[in-house]
């Protein structure tokens, strides 16, 4: 299985360009903290993100340097030739999904565009009661012992 899970910040604003027969790509790269060592040094480690067709436009339109995103999606190799004539590889995550998680007016200090926020989410269906709610209220307490559950 090829899946991988990452979070970070965009390191750079995202560059969008569309194949031959017009299919939209944008790439962009994002640095992904790892656990602090022992010593307390932080860790960063950088990843170049591909994005196609309408998430590809979504993250153009979206996302800009510093912008912190949830990417999941799958590790793909390429090879290329350097200008040394070595033969080189290239790791990039190929985004399945991109969830914007910090809030489009982040940032807005520095002086970047950043898309207004979605609309509010309706409101809410009353929650329903606590586990512990009175008899008259509809429910009825059951009180099972852990032992008897078959998990």
């Amino acid at each position: 299985m090829n899946k991988v899970y990452l979070i970070g910040n965009l390191t750079r604003d995202p560059e969008m360009r569309s194949t031959s027969t017009g299919i939209p790509v944008c790439n962009f790269s994002i640095a992904v903290n790892r656990r602090k060592r022992a010593d307390g040094q932080q860790e960063t480690d950088f990843f170049n993100i591909v994005t196609w067709r309408q998430l590809a436009e979504l993250c153009s339109r979206y996302l800009a340097k510093g912008r912190k995103v949830a990417v999941s999606g799958s590790i793909q190799t390429r090879t290329y030739e350097a200008q040394d004539g070595s033969k080189r590889s290239a790791f990039d995550i190929v985004a399945d999904e991109v969830e914007f998680l910090s809030s489009a007016q982040a940032g807005a200090s520095s002086g970047e565009y950043h898309a207004p926020s979605p609309a509010p989410a309706a409101p809410r269906a009353p929650q329903a009661p606590a586990y512990n709610a009175p008899a008259d209220a509809g429910f009825t307490q059951v009180q099972v012992d852990d032992d008897e559950l078959p998990f």
